[in-house]
């Protein structure tokens, strides 16, 4: 049976939360409508980061809303059976970035705790990670996504002595404008996590319990 939640480390990550709602540690907190930490279960053993939140993100303070969120919502349930309810997703950057353009480098060095504590408590067994940006900062390389995508890395250690798979695809809105090939791309690349989910025993992925 499922280990019952951990009350402390919910209580935690809610702390963490609340901390995080009055951030005004960069630039982006200037413009933002509010800050957008994140949403789903904390304790999923699937974590997607994505970059920064949008127009329709800043306005409702949920990441993937729009059509992004959509298609990722889709190809989730599609490829792997899963609900975002069931994983828990996040960006590198909590708040919007103006009129959508790239997060600087000191904007994301300064996020970046915030990012780093939800995975010490969240303790996925899983993340993938969608485009260019949080591809880069979690791997901690200056390959693109392109170069990056279609392999499993190990990311970190979990508290359980298991290994944390990291598994690059691309961002959503790349797909988008894509059309086929980065969607098939992209399928495979949630099957690699799929395949990784069940080999680190995440239970409802065929893995052991």
């Amino acid at each position: 049976m499922p280990a019952a939640p951990d009350t402390s480390s919910h209580a935690a990550f809610e702390a963490l939360r609340d901390q995080a709602l009055g951030c005004t540690r960069c630039r982006l907190a200037e413009g933002r409508t509010q800050v957008v930490f994140g949403t789903g279960d904390p304790d999923a053993d699937l974590m997607f980061v994505g970059e920064g939140p949008g127009a329709q993100e800043d306005l409702q303070g949920l990441p993937f809303v729009g059509r992004s969120g959509q298609l990722l919502d889709r190809l989730l349930l599609e490829e792997m059976g899963l609900t975002r309810e069931s994983c828990y997703i996040a960006n590198v950057v909590k708040c919007r970035p103006p009129d959508n353009r790239d997060p600087k480098p000191d904007e994301i060095a300064a996020c970046r705790p915030w990012l780093e504590a939800q995975i010490d408590l969240i303790a996925p067994k899983v993340i993938v990670t969608l485009g260019n940006f949080s591809s880069k900062l979690l791997l901690d390389t200056k390959d693109g996504i392109t170069k990056l995508r279609g392999s499993v890395y190990d990311y970190r250690d979990r508290p359980d002595g298991g290994t944390v798979r990291l598994v690059p695809t691309f961002h959503p809105a790349a797909v988008l404008r894509g059309g086929g090939e980065p969607m098939a791309k992209m399928r495979a690349d949630l099957v690699r996590a799929k395949q990784a989910l069940a080999a680190a025993g995440a239970p409802g992925t065929g893995g052991a319990s």
